[in-house]
């Protein structure tokens, strides 16, 4: 195992791989909007002609999912090139007219398509922002995400919670022992970071509390408006959406 720093360039090569690429795409082509999202969704973008932005878009899962819905102003980017391929091709398919562009959220306005944009809403759905490595980079990310929105736009994204569970709280305190000895992974640069592999190749995660995200959102032109755990929103969500995902925390909040 490599002990270097985990950077955004490992990152794009994790979700550039094949593995990566053939999970995100089923997800896209199979399971579609969870109910949690589009419960979330339907409750801040009332508007289904507003022009909209979705950040890390993958493979097109939900901003192919969002045009079935009728939502016909979108546009949507990821960093990783092997996902956009994959979204252009199921919005193809699905004869979705979307605009996708390979795009760095943390770069964002100095892209062509995005100097001159006014959103009127945005989305960073599935942890998108949370595999940003290093918070200044996050937090860049959301004042750029604000540079393109209009004033009042809403934004939608989800985290971890590192204090989803007592197993969860448990699991960080040992973390935090770790850190404070100088044990923890030498690849983890800050305390909340994870890196994981499995059968879909290697993900960094960067896990946050609730106060690390209220302080981000302040800090970079966003005003919280609401969150709440998935299983606050929906009793159960279907098995494919339990087998494909954790539990997560919902956030909305406004351009201020």
């Amino acid at each position: 195992m490599s002990a270097r720093p985990i950077t955004a360039a490992q990152v794009r090569r994790d979700f550039n791989d094949l593995r990566a690429v053939v999970h995100y795409a089923k997800a896209a082509h199979e399971i579609g909007l969870w109910t949690s999202e589009r419960l979330m969704i339907e409750r801040h973008f009332p508007d289904r002609a507003a022009p909209l932005l979705e950040a890390g878009c993958g493979a097109g899962r939900v901003c192919v999912a969002l045009h079935a819905l009728g939502y016909q102003n979108l546009t949507a980017f990821d960093f990783a090139k092997e996902l956009v391929d994959q979204a252009l091709a199921l919005a193809a398919e699905r004869g979705a007219t979307i605009a996708v562009h390979h795009a760095d959220a943390t770069k964002l306005t100095a892209h062509p398509a995005f100097a001159d944009a006014r959103f009127a809403g945005a989305l960073f759905l599935f942890n998108g922002l949370m595999q940003i490595p290093l918070r200044r980079n996050r937090r860049r990310a959301l004042r750029q995400l604000a540079a393109v929105c209009a004033p009042g736009a809403p934004l939608l994204f989800t985290t971890h919670d590192r204090d989803h569970s007592p197993a969860e709280r448990a699991s960080w305190r040992l973390e935090a022992r770790r850190w404070a000895e100088g044990k923890q992974d030498p690849r983890l640069r800050e305390f909340g970071d994870r890196r994981f592999s499995d059968d879909c190749g290697d993900t960094f995660m960067h896990l946050p509390d609730r106060a690390e995200i209220l302080a981000d959102l302040a800090a970079t032109g966003w005003r919280h408006v609401e969150d709440h755990l998935r299983r606050e929103l929906v009793a159960r969500e279907p098995a494919a959406v339990r087998a494909f995902s954790d539990e997560c925390r919902f956030w909305a909040a406004r351009r201020a």
